[in-house]
């Protein structure tokens, strides 16, 4: 809880500084924007080996269906990396860019979400 708060205080630190260049040198507003994004990037990161540890917990009492533990990992990954190259666009100016790259993030998990409905759908199939 206390790195949580330490990152919050470094991100609301570094929109405050970017604002003070925003209205003179606009780029290096968008750079410190940046900067500061990487480093709580990088931050959740680090976290991943405690996620996991949970995920290997929770892989122990699936049984046959260990495919779709990769694929929720897989997109959530897709979700995560999409929303944040999207909002460096948007900070950046670029909301068609942003737009154009969440798009392609909705579509990329349905694609990789595919295979868990078709199990459904075989599934329930089965019972019919």
């Amino acid at each position: 809880m206390n790195s949580i708060v330490k990152i919050c205080i470094l991100g609301v630190v570094g929109v405050m500084l970017a604002l003070q260049f925003k209205t003179g040198k606009t780029e290096y507003s968008i750079y410190i924007g940046a900067g500061i994004s990487i480093v709580i990037f990088c931050f959740c990161i680090n976290q991943v080996s405690a996620v996991i540890a949970q995920i290997l917990t929770v892989k122990k009492y699936l049984n046959g269906g260990e495919r779709y533990l990769g694929i929720l990992l897989k997109v959530v990954g897709i979700t995560y990396i999409c929303e944040f190259a999207a909002a460096i666009c948007k900070d950046g100016g670029f909301s068609s860019v942003a737009d154009q790259i969440e798009i392609l993030g909705k579509i990329s998990v349905m694609l990789s979400g595919m295979p868990i409905l078709l199990a459904v759908i075989e599934e329930l199939h089965g019972f019919m």
